[in-house]
């Protein structure tokens, strides 16, 4: 039987965040101080990204140290910077003989045209997320981390589009343990899963309402529009299963099911919409079974993060729609 778990359940993994209301953005790390194997996979054409090849089946790093979510676009890559210097004070790393090297992969929203552009995550910003991991681990769903910043329905501009936020869902089935932290911010509108209902996204002209980015774009092919302003979907599936780097990229790319069914229009050229695979146990459980599960879960945290959002910077939530229908 399938029962609701708090994501800070699911196994040996320490999530701590940090934001600046006023500029908009912040940041989301997630640390396993002993290591954990860990899979991705990209499926937006404009990635802000860290590190991205230690994930790469082919490449050494049977195990990283921590992942980070950040706004900031490709400014806020430097967040991991700090993240490795706390973790390095901490005695955490990949043992060289020399140094003891953390291994830190990093995924940004754009989330520049948000609050104040001239603000970006940084070394301390980074820093300070991991320290609280740590030592008072702070994780929130809402206006949040590397959700401060984020929005979606953006193909008619800013003026048009709504706030969101980060979101997480877990669950538990027997022993099996499987969690998701997601930034949705995306160039697309967002939908319940399970109804197929439109819950995000296009306001309308006097922006009461919801309107179809798919059709408007139908209804204009020739946009003019810059369309690379806030965009990129962020995951992070996580499980007390013991899976390798290989099965894990299998089970980012199952798990980006969940954001396919979840936003339309999805992974355009102007998303950097990326899943990472964690894997924080050794629980024996079937491949398939766990990217089947990380999909639907991803796809509740999508929910959440929706639902979760205030209206900020000028931009509605759904609460703010859903009080203004009443």
């Amino acid at each position: 039987m399938m029962k609701e778990i708090s994501v800070n359940e699911v196994g040996p993994l320490h999530i701590g965040q940090t934001e600046n209301t006023e500029a908009g953005t912040g940041c989301t790390v997630f640390i396993a101080p002993e290591g954990m194997a860990a899979g991705l996979d990209v499926r937006g054409g404009g990635p802000a990204s860290r590190e991205p090849l230690l994930l790469d089946p082919l490449t050494s790093a049977d195990a990283i140290h921590a992942v980070v979510l950040a706004g900031g676009s490709a400014f806020g890559l430097g967040a991991a910077n700090g993240v490795m210097q706390y973790l390095e004070a901490h005695g955490i790393g990949y043992d060289t003989g020399f140094a003891l090297v953390p291994l830190v992969v990093q995924s940004d929203i754009y989330d520049l045209s948000v609050g104040d552009s001239s603000i970006r995550p940084d070394a301390a910003m980074g820093y300070e997320a991991a320290r609280l991991a740590m030592e008072a681990p702070n994780y929130r769903d809402g206006n949040h981390g590397a959700g401060c910043g984020a929005t979606v329905g953006k193909l008619s501009g800013m003026d048009y589009c709504m706030k969101t936020g980060i979101g997480s869902y877990a669950v538990q089935i027997g022993e099996l343990k499987i969690g998701a932290v997601v930034v949705v911010n995306a160039l697309g509108d967002i939908f319940d899963w399970k109804t197929g209902t439109q819950i995000a996204g296009l306001l309308t002209p006097d922006k009461t309402g919801l309107r179809s980015t798919s059709e408007q774009m139908r209804n204009s092919p020739s946009l003019s529009a810059n369309k690379f302003t806030s965009n990129t979907t962020l995951c992070v599936v996580f499980t007390n299963a013991g899976f390798n780097k290989s099965q894990l990229c299998k089970i980012a790319g199952m798990a980006h099911n969940g954001v396919v069914r979840s936003i339309n229009p999805v992974n355009t050229s102007a998303d950097g919409d990326s899943v990472y695979a964690l894997s924080v146990g050794n629980l024996s459980c079937d491949q398939d079974l766990v990217g089947t599960l990380s999909a639907e879960i991803i796809s509740e945290a999508i929910i959440r993060a929706v639902q979760n959002a205030e209206g900020a910077y000028g931009f509605p939530s759904l609460r703010d729609l859903q009080a203004d229908a009443q």
